[in-house]
């Protein structure tokens, strides 16, 4: 049996992360079958709906996905704000003690809203949906006006301060918000789901390397097509919701964030 809400939320209050990530775990309600039905609906074979499903029961916190993200998309340093070994964390791994005294570990990418607060409020369009619906942001038109950051709930977007250090081979690869490389000062930076791997049919970076170190925590896939994938294998998502439960964080908000969360196992519901 999977954790009840309140007890999901009793968890994240705890967190060591604080109060940034108790406020992203506030007012969690679980996927109904009606939702997941819709979600799983390919209304429009053509149209990708692409989701991430996240295993809080199988992270163990290594943080190998924020590892692989960090190399994979040449993440910049952080500079007075949250970090991992002095980069920004684009997915970031929150952490926490459950009253039975078990770690819970939980990664904490961008959260791809498909109603999202950031592509409303930037007033040069920076920020925009790609034609497969992944959230971009085109540092070409950003001005760092910054109001994005303020704008996601998910506190999921970065700020670079300063000229981060590009190489020689950076430079010469051709800019695309595909990729975000080279990257410049000025501008806002975020997890673009890997889209430059995404669009040649690869799994981001971080599902990758988790499958890798064996943990199987992170999938990715299309949900119009009903399946999601950690690189090696290939599952039903509505089986996977079915079985566990899934959550969506400050889905109340009406962001519609295409990421889901399967609660850790144990407890009564």
């Amino acid at each position: 049996m999977g954790l009840s809400r309140r007890q999901f939320l009793t968890i994240a209050s705890s967190a060591a992360g604080g109060a940034a990530f108790v406020s992203i775990m506030q007012n969690l309600q679980p996927l109904t079958a009606a939702e997941t039905t819709q979600l799983t609906s390919a209304q429009n074979p053509t149209v990708k709906k692409w989701i991430w499903v996240i295993d809080l029961e199988k992270c163990d916190g290594c943080r190998k996905c924020t590892e692989a993200c960090t190399v994979e998309m040449r993440v910049p340093p952080a500079w007075g704000e949250p970090e991992y070994e002095g980069y920004q964390p684009w997915i970031q791994v929150f952490d926490t003690v459950g009253s039975d005294q078990k770690a819970v570990f939980m990664p904490v990418p961008c959260q791809n809203c498909q109603n999202a607060p950031c592509v409303k409020v930037c007033p040069v369009g920076a920020n925009y949906y790609s034609e497969d619906g992944i959230v971009l942001v085109d540092q070409l038109r950003c001005v760092g006006t910054r109001i994005c950051i303020g704008a996601c709930p998910y506190e999921r977007r970065f700020f670079n301060w300063f000229d981060p250090p590009v190489s020689e081979e950076e430079e010469s690869i051709p800019y695309s918000p595909d990729y975000n490389i080279p990257h410049r000062r000025g501008v806002v930076e975020k997890c673009i789901w890997c889209r430059h791997r995404v669009v040649v049919g690869k799994v981001p970076a971080c599902v990758e390397a988790c499958a890798k170190a064996g943990m199987k925590v992170l999938w990715f896939g299309d949900a119009a097509q009903d399946a999601v994938s950690d690189g090696e294998e290939v599952v039903s998502l509505s089986q996977m919701i079915k079985d566990r439960g899934a959550y969506r964080l400050k889905e109340d908000l009406g962001t519609d964030p295409r990421v889901l969360y399967l609660p850790p196992q144990g407890g009564s519901t």
